[in-house]
């Protein structure tokens, strides 16, 4: 055990016995004065905290002042019935302070006692209680918002750890000090039974053991007892004002004397008519202008100071921050700033102000937080912070998403209006500003209100501009999202993956793939829409193939596999079987003798005619399954999958293409094509 530990052990041990072995007055004398220091050191720092859980060890502190305080008021009146003597500290108090008059004494004694039960201590329990009531059930609320800010990327998650064992302490601390309170609540009435027994018992003594006279004994034992019950009651009153300053202060910046100054003396033209006030009280009553225009004179001259010092704050802070500004364009390092790019951003004209506005109604923010969440729980990638703000560069209804600082979206909306997309025939009777729908790049109709329920009684699908700019900018995240998927964040899911599953992480990282190799899996899945939340599956398959090859795009293949019941699901339609186009056996013999091998890995070199060809093929294939209603397929045998994606990736990016191997065998698969040259 440390040395400090010993001596907060020797002095609770030391409080306990001071209660049963008497001690000499010299020892009685220092340990009042140390008695009367600590109380006044505790209200010092109650008074300079800023927050209540600076000073978390308050409720234990005071329950062993408490006993310390006790522990005195017992070996003061065994000293005082023994002896008639108690030391200079007491009969200091019990002759000085109180002018040798044990009347006057023993009213003094009472007013702190009454002012320390009744008003202090009463006071700071209700508060206390009060505070660790409402603390408690504020507890799911506090919850619930640091859930949101981390979900919305304002926190981290050490930040929102701190947030919630601060919002925990709270609870503890104030569930504590409703209990402590009661300890000086109860140091009060001890205080008093104390200085009653101490005058009763000693006038007792004093004339039937000491033959004293009844006046004297009075006197003497009168004097010692509030003397005693002064020396204790004073150290007491201090540390329930401390008590109450805790438990009353509210988080700040600054400690008592600075929100005073800042808050109570904030407005000092309301000095002037306190003054005023006061003047006028000295002149029309008969109090007197001598007592009265002083205070208002020095008031006066308090709120002219006060208001000069705040003009000259001001300026003095405006000319630091011209000189700050200056400093950091004249600074070498003033460019750093300049070349950090956004993840994601989201850039619109004045005129779509309000969809952001919360003031006016607008609930992007909350519509881009309900995106992150729903694209972690589909694709299982945490989207970065969307950066949303105007761009006045831009037409006042236009707006531009872009990815890593370069545009990869624009769309326009008209706020007032709805979007009416055609159900596949146009009908005359609605009328609109025609447009394309700017997810999927659909023909569709800009309405008026009033031609809103018309729109969707012919069969129209009509959204609101907000559903419109969110939709938008779901699919925008969907097909970049391998772009937002760094080396960086795959360290952070591979970290989150630790914590439940140790073994398989610390076994495959670093010592069979170092993290890059794992985001290249990833992204090649991601580049596909295949999400990658069952992140167990995928390990678990890298770690079992990666002793076999370390090229990112066969281990996707093998991933893409493992992961079959989930592809399957997220192409398969709600019944029925699973159209596809398929290649024709001359076709993929034509790919599979075309594919090399180089160091760097295999790839598909085919005469750039021929792949025109099925480029063409494949298209005609495509459109007849679209205007069917099918999401187009492409399935292939296993060995050449991964080619023909990099082969109509750029023609035909919309087109997912699966082998065998990847779908589930409980699918009914039915060829809705041939792609045949």
């Amino acid at each position: 055990m440390k040395l400090k530990d010993l001596g907060v052990i020797g002095a609770v041990i030391g409080i306990v016995i001071m209660m049963v072995i008497p001690l000499p007055t010299g020892l009685l004398d220092f340990l009042i004065v140390i008695n009367l220091s600590i109380a006044l050191t505790i209200l010092l720092v109650a008074m300079n905290t800023k927050e209540p859980l600076q000073f978390a060890i308050f409720p234990s502190l005071l329950l062993l002042t408490t006993l310390f305080r006790l522990s005195l008021n017992v070996s003061s009146t065994r000293a005082i019935l023994s002896t008639g003597e108690a030391g200079n500290v007491i009969h200091t108090f019990g002759t000085f302070v109180i002018g040798g008059n044990a009347v006057v004494g023993i009213i003094v004694f009472l007013i702190l006692v009454i002012i320390q039960f009744i008003v202090i201590t009463k006071g700071s329990e209700r508060v206390a209680e009060v505070a660790a009531r409402f603390t408690l059930d504020a507890m799911p609320g506090k919850q619930i918002a640091i859930d949101a800010d981390l979900n919305a990327g304002l926190i981290n998650e050490k930040e929102a750890r701190a947030r919630r064992q601060k919002i925990e302490g709270e609870a503890d601390f104030y569930g504590a000090m409703d209990g402590a309170s009661k300890f000086v609540k109860g140091d009060a009435i001890a205080g008093i039974i104390i200085v009653i027994i101490n005058i009763v018992a000693g006038f007792i003594i004093g004339v039937a053991m000491r033959g004293e006279s009844a006046s004297e004994a009075m006197t003497t034992y009168t004097i010692l007892s509030v003397g005693d019950g002064l020396v204790s009651q004073i150290p007491a009153l201090l540390i329930s004002t401390a008590t109450g300053l805790v438990v009353t202060r509210a988080a700040s910046d600054g400690n008592l004397s600075d929100d005073l100054m800042k808050q109570l003396f904030a407005y000092p033209k309301m000095l002037y008519i306190v003054a005023g006030v006061m003047a006028m009280l000295g002149l029309f009553t008969p109090i007197g202008v001598i007592s009265t225009w002083p205070v208002a004179g020095l008031i006066a001259f308090g709120g002219f100071r006060m208001q000069r010092n705040m003009k000259l704050e001001t300026i003095r802070e405006f000319e630091e921050a011209e000189e700050n500004k200056q400093e950091e364009v004249r600074s070498p390092e003033s460019v750093i700033s300049l070349i950090h790019v956004d993840p994601i951003e989201f850039e619109f004209g004045y005129a779509l102000i309000p969809l952001a506005d919360v003031n006016q109604g607008g609930d992007l923010l909350d519509r881009v937080i309900m995106i992150r969440r729903q694209f972690a729980m589909e694709m299982g990638l945490i989207v970065p912070v969307i950066r949303i703000r105007d761009n006045i560069q831009l037409r006042p209804n236009e707006y531009v998403i872009k990815i890593k600082g370069n545009e990869v979206a624009r769309g326009e909306l008209l706020l007032d209006h709805y979007l009416a997309m055609s159900p596949g025939y146009d009908d005359e009777s609605i009328v609109g500003i025609p447009t394309k729908e700017p997810a999927f790049g659909l023909p569709a109709l800009w309405v008026a209100d009033n031609m809103r329920e018309q729109a969707e009684f012919a069969g129209y699908t009509v959204v609101d501009p907000p559903s419109v700019v969110a939709t938008h900018l779901t699919e925008v995240l969907r097909r970049h999202a391998s772009e937002l998927l760094g080396r960086q964040e795959t360290k952070q899911l591979i970290d989150s993956l630790r914590e439940n599953y140790p073994a398989l992480v610390d076994e495959l990282v670093p010592n069979q793939m170092a993290v890059g190799e794992i985001q290249k899996v990833l992204v090649n899945l991601l580049r596909e829409k295949i999400s990658i939340r069952d992140l167990v599956t995928i390990m678990e398959t890298l770690a079992d193939t990666v002793l076999y090859t370390k090229d990112p795009d066969i281990l996707t293949e093998y991933v893409r596999q493992s992961l079959a019941r989930q592809i399957t699901n997220q192409y398969k339609g709600p019944g029925g079987p699973v159209q596809v186009i398929t290649l024709s056996p001359n076709v993929e013999k034509l790919i599979v003798e075309n594919i090399q091998s180089s160091d760097q890995g295999t790839y598909l070199a085919l005469d750039p005619r021929v792949s025109q060809q099925i480029y063409q093929r494949l298209a005609e294939q495509v459109q007849q399954l679209t205007v069917m209603g099918h999401s187009p397929i492409l399935l292939t045998s296993p060995n050449i999958r991964m080619h023909m994606r990099k082969l109509i990736e750029r023609v035909l990016p919309d087109v997912a293409v699966l082998s065998f191997n990847e779908l589930d065998a409980s699918v009914d698969v039915q060829s809705g094509g041939v792609v045949n040259l």
